[in-house]
């Protein structure tokens, strides 16, 4: 699905935003329906560590608040999210550019909306995978995320 002008907006803003830009990652796409996000984080004077390969705090920093965002943005007001976990599982060392893809299904928006209107709280576990332009993995990504409709909106 390709971006509106609302979306890139957005992405625009957010990799302006001091505490994303001081990463070192950028967004480079979202969906019109925020499903669909991608970011790279290239390899730069900002994300080089001691070794000069990609601090793990950069690519951590990267990915940390996207799908939480995307949530926000999918299921609205209603809904109170939060990062809970995470983990950072390192395959190789980034030594040029790393590509994340982050992907939520209708599927999944619908199954999480079914699980608020009889949970207290629902945790997501989503799964990512930092890669290189020729499709090598160099880190896995376990995000845990809090969900729960809020209180005033429960019937």
């Amino acid at each position: 699905m390709p971006e509106s002008f609302r979306s890139r907006s957005f992405r625009w803003g957010f990799n302006l935003f001091p505490a994303y830009r001081g990463t070192g990652g950028r967004v480079t796409y979202i969906s019109e329906d925020w499903l669909d996000v991608s970011i790279k984080i290239p390899l730069s004077w900002r994300t080089r560590n001691y070794v000069g390969t990609i601090y793990g705090g950069s690519i951590y920093g990267a990915v940390d608040p996207i799908y939480m965002l995307m949530l926000m943005r999918v299921l609205g007001p209603d809904y109170v999210i939060w990062d809970k976990a995470a983990a950072i599982r390192f395959k190789k060392p980034g030594k040029s550019t790393l590509y994340a893809d982050f992907a939520l299904s209708t599927a999944e928006i619908d199954e999480i909306r079914r699980l608020a209107e009889t949970e207290r709280s629902i945790d997501r576990v989503y799964n990512l995978e930092l890669r290189d332009k020729n499709s090598v993995v160099h880190a896995f990504i376990e995000k845990t995320i809090y969900i729960s409709k809020r209180k005033e909106t429960l019937k």
